[in-house]
């Protein structure tokens, strides 16, 4: 019987958020070769007796403070060399958080801070590992939830108007919606938002009042009419 190869199992995080205007991510600089000084997602090895979940979470926790988020599994990356310490296959994770919270690096991270998804990208070379592949990977599924789920209220206040709503579209998916289609597209989407019956002047106190909404469920849930980017 031919030998097998010994594998070790890690966990990364992709926490994603919006911050003005623009989607980021949550990045680590690693202390600790290899890839020193580099910015990583948080993440490292899984406990022998550990549940992946509760891994992502304690791994999170303790390279970044932060704590009390929920996680769902992205996909497992396992190509070789992908690691130059041995064969290593990572089951990776993203979270989204409707607001930057504060993060400090600890553990193995030097530092720990939010970073624009765009520059990341733009500069893959910057990041250790296959985890601009991965972060990659992350925000590709935060876009298409977008399109079939409710999860674009999670990223507002409590009430909204249609305008900021088509603003996290808009950062999310990195491209400018025409106003029209979009509350076309909300008003034919039952299950989204409903209005409030209230609404506000915006910052610069010119033009109509906005009217308000609020999500329709507290949850986030599949919607029965899609709102694609095409």
């Amino acid at each position: 019987m031919p030998a097998h190869a010994s594998v070790a199992l890690t966990v990364d995080v992709a926490a994603l958020t919006l911050h003005l205007g623009e989607l980021q991510a949550l990045m680590v600089t690693r202390r600790n070769e290899p890839f020193r000084g580099r910015l990583a997602l948080p993440g490292g090895f899984v406990d022998e007796d550990e549940d992946l979940v509760d891994a992502a979470l304690r791994e999170l926790g303790e390279e970044t403070g932060l704590a009390g988020v929920s996680v769902e599994q992205l996909r497992t990356y396992g190509a070789p060399g992908r690691d130059p310490r041995g064969r290593v296959v990572s089951v990776a994770h993203v979270a989204v958080l409707p607001e930057p919270l504060a993060v400090e690096g600890r553990d193995d991270a030097v530092d720990a801070g939010w970073h624009a998804v765009d520059r990341l990208l733009a500069r893959p070379d910057r990041l250790a590992f296959d985890h601009a592949k991965i972060l990659a990977d992350a925000v590709e599924r935060v876009r298409a939830r977008l399109e079939y789920t409710s999860l674009a209220t999670f990223f507002v206040g409590e009430t909204f108007s249609l305008s900021e709503l088509r603003g996290v579209y808009e950062a999310v998916w990195g491209c400018q919606i025409d106003p029209g289609n979009f509350t076309r597209k909300v008003k034919q989407t039952e299950d989204l938002v409903v209005p409030t019956g209230e609404s506000r002047l915006s910052p610069t106190g010119k033009g109509r009042p906005a009217a308000l909404y609020r999500a329709a469920r507290d949850e986030v849930h599949d919607l029965n009419f899609p709102i694609t980017r095409g």
